[in-house]
């Protein structure tokens, strides 16, 4: 594959995130172009990524990239595909970024072009520690999937899953975060309310939350066990409620994904 250039359709949070690994890794390509139809949010995206070339006359010139990041909301993918189509090299590789758009539905649209790979991007990446599970056509080789698995390894772990799977590590490991962080910051911010500095609510409520999942998912205990571990549940009143809420916020979404 030999990617020494990148483009990005879509210059969003994405984009941002996945530029940020790479800056923070050492991992820049020699070339990056990026396109959005909102300039302000090109000027943000260069503003924090100078070397960024924004594309402002539509996404053709960001997709002629040795490697193009297809970084949009599903709703806008169908339009994007037909215009950027003809313009891909033959040697490039589209990565999808969203769920919902299966590898043979974006094969259609870029009107048989079938160099493809599908990540779901988790918000970690922008400091090297995400979760990037990908799938692949059966156009790509051993070899490039090899390549590309190296380059994105920048952001974190990105292993290779049943393409049918992205939509549930969609719901689970990409939005994941905004599940739990507005609680381990509500859990920060009372400790230091309680007394503790700054770096000792960091550091707790982070070693905590670690702890906690390394317990419940390798410990070898029965996850109920795990859970009678700490006798006093301040919240226990309320565990009926927020599973409750889990799942009827979150079944429908993977439904809707999965249509």
């Amino acid at each position: 594959m030999g990617v020494k250039t990148v483009g990005f359709v879509g210059a969003g949070r994405v984009a941002r995130i996945i530029l940020g690994g790479l800056e923070r890794a050492g991992r820049m390509p020699a070339q990056v172009v990026a396109s959005d139809t909102n300039p302000d949010i090109l000027k943000r995206l260069q503003s924090g990524f100078p070397a960024v070339q924004n594309a402002l006359q539509g996404n053709r010139a960001a997709a002629a990239q040795d490697l193009v990041f297809l970084a949009l909301h599903p709703p806008a993918i169908p339009g994007v595909l037909a215009e950027i189509g003809d313009c891909l090299k033959p040697g490039a590789i589209l990565i999808s970024l969203a769920p919902k758009h299966s590898i043979a539905r974006l094969k259609e649209g870029l009107g048989g072009f079938d160099r493809i790979a599908r990540i779901i991007p988790n918000a970690a990446s922008i400091i090297g520690a995400g979760y990037n599970p990908v799938a692949f056509s059966e156009a790509l080789k051993r070899e490039e999937k090899a390549e590309m698995q190296s380059m994105l390894e920048a952001l974190g772990k990105c292993p290779e899953v049943a393409e049918d799977k992205l939509e549930a590590y969609a719901v689970i490991t990409a939005m994941g975060p905004t599940y739990l962080w507005f609680q381990l910051q509500e859990l920060r911010s009372l400790a230091e309310s309680f007394g503790m500095t700054s770096a000792e609510a960091q550091t707790g409520v982070a070693e905590m939350a670690a702890g906690a999942a390394h317990t419940l998912f390798g410990s070898g205990l029965p996850a109920a066990e795990v859970m009678d571990l700490i006798p006093v549940k301040p919240l226990g009143e309320e565990e009926a409620n927020i599973v409750a809420l889990y799942r009827s916020r979150l079944e429908p979404l993977y439904r809707k994904l999965r249509s």
